[in-house]
């Protein structure tokens, strides 16, 4: 069986990728596909944008399409980034420029006002064209500084509190264990394992 990841982020494939090696499916990517049409992300929520990602591209395709929307939600800031996490800074998706504004937002916030929630949700959209949502969050707050070489997009600057470590910082391994995606990636995968069955 084909599973198409509708995502053309390459760090954020190679994790879902990662996550889902053991599933009994060939696993395809947008980037196999000619003239596909982006869809466009417009969602006011992540749940929205996931959902909207997964039904068009299986509309298209014709085969069983997962997708995810994943990004940072900081209360002090009223719950951005958000949805424009990935394009916070600017219209292009530039993770340095992202974790600069958002640093700048919060200079003058003391570490206990910091927390902050990653979120992923993820949709399956089967070829009857029924859709299964699964999501996951992690809970931690914003450092004064990045720190790490791992990761992408605010993994430098997000800690794990049971860590004390940034995202970045710890190892891929680890992160792919314990990540807001890896939480909503694990409920997608007992769906799509009744499936393979």
């Amino acid at each position: 069986m084909e599973l198409v990841l509708a995502s053309s982020n390459e760090k954020k494939l190679k994790e879902i990728k990662e996550i889902l090696k053991d599933l009994n499916f060939k696993i395809l990517t947008l980037q196999d596909f000619s003239d596909l049409p982006l869809v466009k992300e417009d969602g006011k929520t992540f749940r929205e944008n996931a959902i909207k990602k997964s039904k068009e591209y299986q509309r298209a395709l014709g085969k069983i399409v997962l997708a995810e929307d994943s990004g940072l939600q900081v209360p002090a800031l009223g719950g951005a980034p958000g949805v424009y996490s990935a394009r916070f800074a600017g219209k292009e998706q530039n993770d340095k420029k992202n974790i600069k504004k958002l640093l700048e937002l919060l200079k003058d916030i003391p570490k206990e006002r910091r927390r902050a929630v990653f979120k992923s949700v993820v949709a399956i959209t089967f070829l009857d064209g029924k859709t299964k949502v699964a999501s996951g969050t992690y809970r931690g707050w914003i450092n004064f500084k990045p720190k790490g070489r791992f990761g992408f997009g605010y993994d430098p600057i997000f800690i794990a509190p049971q860590y004390q470590k940034t995202f970045a910082e710890l190892s891929p391994g680890l992160k792919n264990r314990i990540s807001h995606r890896a939480r909503a990636l694990r409920k997608a995968k007992e769906v799509l394992e009744e499936l393979a069955v």
